[in-house]
């Protein structure tokens, strides 16, 4: 493809390239060094969230070169740009944590500001961090330019003692120690070990998550999400994304072309079958609005339930990202998924092709026990369960991948903050049964809808990660493990039940029949949310208040604007 391929009169780079009244911002393109022929191309953004603030994000900037490569060979003009990224596991267990869920909002925000003032044509995205991923994502299915998407990668597994490790093992170390099960030394020991390279989290935690449902949605090209950070196959990915996104260009296949109704039901298919994690109840129906699909979390939850868990991956399991890669990647996960006849194999991706289309050529891979077939399940149902009742009227989530044990029922034992929650843990001043509420850190409470790994994680440390019930209105870790049950709406900071119970109120889980309740009257409940008063919001001003000011329920994905549905005008058409 050349330049003469496309019609600029109907791309947006036109308002900026086209004609003698477009000579001053010609100019300004001459200054970077581009030539005629290269200012009247198509212009691709090529965005990542390269930073220095994880490893997650280290590896993305020489990825975005290779993708620039790949855009310049098939006809187009990149334009590179970064974003911003809050890291999890640097923000976990304090204050920062309250930037992570909005830093989602953020990039996507940033991408379509710096798309839309450039009038960029289209757009290759690459993502590192659990907010990056789906930010992104939305950021394409909002602007609908054509789009691909690339994961940056997952960290290699550290070596501890002879056995694999992740981050996740460290943050649970911290319960062994205040336990005293390990030493200080030890606790060093496993610090310097357990991240040895670039990349994201390695179980199958929120960032691999995503990255099979950019694989599974079918804004990535087959393949992409499983090679390692570190690898140098990353950067042949990268490039032919480049090259992707040009024929999308000349094809018009756009974002809600492939991101479509039966799309996301894939998306949420392979988020299930991997036993992953529960933040996707909450970017998938974010995704979903930016296409102007109603998919909330009722929605993903149904498909949970019929799904079969069959990838057995951390932190419910034994393998992490990289045996995956090893066995063929996230395609084996979505071919045994497609042979047990689940996906919707008719939906179209970025390649062109259908989705079984691109299965055509894999052969599932008998000889390795990371991933089952259909038939072979390590259970029939999917690996995240969504939750309703008397203490959420608007649905919860909980992942019970690697669980025995699917029914608690204890005593509420409720914190205002998880600083408490934290406090009491680490003092082992909590009960064995206990049901550990930790409540005003929904979206709108937080504000910001912080993640509980630090709590969760002792918690297992200590050894009663199966004796110990936490609910939340805030989230969870893609790496937490045990009876831990997020996104419990109506959050608490609405007059939601969850900021109605008292110490001691009888908490009753079933995740079998997919129940949480309060063993406690209508009457009850009634007369305690009369008594009720909203707590001040502490956050008055910068970008905490305007998030909470913005942002809706977890049930509808935590956004901040109406969505595609109200679209009047479509930026790829201006």
């Amino acid at each position: 493809m050349d330049a003469k391929t496309f019609d600029k009169s109907r791309l947006p780079s036109r308002h900026v390239t086209e004609g003698p009244s477009r000579a001053p911002h010609r100019s300004y393109y001459y200054a970077m060094g581009l030539e005629e022929e290269q200012i009247h191309r198509p212009l691709v953004g090529v965005v990542s969230c390269w930073n220095e603030a994880a490893p997650c994000n280290i590896a993305l900037m020489r990825q975005a070169q290779s993708a620039k490569v790949g855009v310049d060979e098939a006809g187009g003009t990149p334009r590179e740009f970064c974003t911003i990224t809050v890291t999890d596991g640097i923000a976990m267990g304090h204050q920062g944590m309250k930037a992570s869920l909005v830093s989602r909002e953020v990039i996507a925000d940033s991408i379509e500001l710096t798309m839309r003032g450039h009038c960029y044509d289209a757009l290759v995205g690459v993502a590192g961090c659990d907010k990056s991923l789906p930010g992104m994502m939305m950021a394409m299915l909002r602007l609908n330019v054509p789009s691909v998407f690339m994961y940056g990668g997952s960290i290699l597994p550290g070596k501890f003692h002879g056995k694999d490790v992740t981050v996740v093992d460290v943050f649970e170390a911290v319960g062994q120690y205040s336990a005293g099960k390990m030493s200080a030394d030890e606790l060093h020991e496993l610090e310097c070990v357990a991240c040895p390279s670039a990349g994201s989290c390695g179980g199958q935690f929120t960032a691999n998550t995503m990255a099979c449902v950019s694989e599974a949605i079918g804004l990535a090209l087959p393949g992409s999400a499983g090679a390692p950070a570190p690898y140098e196959s990353r950067d042949v990915y990268a490039l032919e994304s480049g090259k992707a996104v040009m024929r999308l260009l000349a094809d018009g296949l756009r974002p809600r072309d492939i991101a479509t109704r039966k799309a996301f039901e894939n998306a949420a298919m392979i988020v299930a079958a991997s036993g992953g994690s529960t933040n996707a109840a909450l970017h998938l129906p974010a995704m979903a609005h930016e296409a102007g699909i109603e998919f909330d979390l009722f929605d993903v939850a149904e498909i949970f339930k019929r799904t079969p868990y069959i990838a057995d991956l951390k932190p419910g399991g034994k393998y992490v990202a990289k045996d995956v890669f090893d066995i063929g990647g996230v395609p084996q996960i979505l071919k045994a998924l497609l042979e047990g006849g689940y996906l919707h194999g008719d939906c179209i991706t970025v390649t062109g092709r259908t989705l079984a289309q691109n299965l055509e050529k894999v052969k599932f891979n008998e000889d390795q026990k990371v991933v089952y077939p259909v038939s072979k399940a390590l259970s029939p149902t999917g690996g995240v369960v969504g939750l309703k009742g008397s203490l959420a009227p608007d649905g919860a989530i909980v992942k019970v991948a690697g669980m025995k044990n699917l029914k608690f029922r204890g005593p509420a034992r409720c914190f205002e903050c998880e600083e408490d929650a934290f406090a009491a843990v680490e003092a082992r001043d909590y009960a064995e049964g206990d049901v550990i509420v930790i409540r005003y850190e929904g979206p709108r409470g937080g504000p910001g809808m912080r993640e509980m790994l630090s709590t969760t994680a002792a918690l297992y440390g200590q050894g009663v990660g199966d004796s110990v019930a936490l609910i939340t209105d805030g989230r969870f870790s893609g790496g937490t493990r045990g009876f831990c049950i997020g996104h419990v709406g109506p959050e608490a900071a609405v007059g939601g039940p969850i900021g109605l119970i008292k110490d001691g109120d009888i908490i009753s889980i079933d995740a079998e029949k997919g129940t949480l309740d309060v063993e406690l009257s209508k009457e009850e409940l009634d007369a305690r949310a009369k008594a009720w008063k909203a707590p001040a919001n502490p956050y008055q001003s910068g970008a905490l208040r305007k998030y909470a000011e913005l942002v809706g329920p977890a049930r509808n994905g935590a956004v901040t604007h109406a969505g595609g549905k109200a679209e009047v005008v479509c930026y790829a058409d201006i």
